[in-house]
């Protein structure tokens, strides 16, 4: 897997940062992100999930066609009323679990169930129960994969779509380029440490501000890294708010041990906030 890792960093920076060559969004962000596995100060980050199931009713498991010709898979919380407006929750590295499917459906009902709750599956239906089982899921996905997905879920909502992403940790990296993959359709972006987009020029193409979460104490998505990111948000001309806590990565994660719940209820008041706001609920 080490080698897996190492060939993905190397074709990273083959491609370089050319929107026409990158197989998966626009730079080597994802693969940078899931570069940070082979670190064991990263991996020691985030605690094995604590035991948890599912039992809410108003989601269901949904699939659709993705250009690579393949099924991908999601889990939807349909709008109370017909509806284009569409929040895509992109899962942390652990896979769609049930804690993502609690978190989408409390979104959906703080929503006022006015807007659809896609949660897309990046892993295809494989679950990590562990921090090992996550790493190695997480580097074994192809970008190109990541990416068919991405459309195929842009594609699902259809092009009148109204779209805002969001996601934790790798969710967070993907919420950005799944912003940037939807165009126009796009209404915002909301990310919990993730890795961000470095390509200024690529930024120039987002629709819509982002609303940006992040953990002084993260050790991979550290304080400089969304310093960088602030810069180039700025030379892109894109509106970005960042909210920073004294806390550690995954501070959000109520499976996490180390879940900080001042942070994560603090981040979430402007979580629903920008979402009301993008969705005009």
């Amino acid at each position: 897997m080490k080698k897996l890792s190492l060939l993905l960093l190397m074709l990273g920076s083959a491609l370089g940062l050319s929107a026409q060559t990158a197989p998966c969004c626009h730079t080597d962000a994802v693969t940078e992100f899931t570069g940070l596995a082979n670190r064991e100060d990263f991996r020691m980050a985030h605690k094995d999930p604590l035991p948890y199931t599912y039992q809410g009713t108003a989601g269901t498991e949904v699939s659709f066609q993705a250009p690579d010709g393949k099924t991908a898979y999601g889990f939807l919380f349909k709008a109370k009323k017909p509806t284009d407006k569409y929040l895509f929750v992109y899962q942390e590295w652990y896979g769609l679990n049930d804690y993502v499917k609690k978190e989408s459906e409390k979104l959906y009902n703080d929503l006022g169930g006015a807007v659809n709750v896609l949660a897309v599956d990046m892993y295809d239906k494989v679950v990590a129960t562990n921090r090992e089982e996550a790493a190695k899921t997480m580097q074994s996905v192809p970008r190109e994969r990541l990416k068919a997905i991405m459309e195929g879920a842009r594609d699902y909502a259809g092009k009148t779509a109204h779209i805002v992403t969001l996601g934790w940790c790798f969710g967070g990296a993907i919420a950005l380029q799944s912003a940037l993959l939807n165009g126009d359709r796009n209404l915002g972006c909301v990310m919990y440490y993730g890795m961000p987009e470095k390509d200024v020029n690529a930024l120039k193409q987002l629709h819509g501000p982002v609303l940006g979460l992040f953990a002084n104490k993260d050790k991979g998505i550290t304080p400089q890294v969304v310093d960088e990111f602030e810069q180039n948000m700025q030379k892109a001309g894109k509106t970005l708010t960042v909210k920073r806590y004294d806390a550690e990565h995954a501070f959000a994660n109520p499976s996490n041990p180390i879940y900080n719940s001042e942070a994560t209820k603090d981040a979430y008041t402007h979580t629903l906030a920008f979402l009301k706001k993008q969705f005009r609920i």
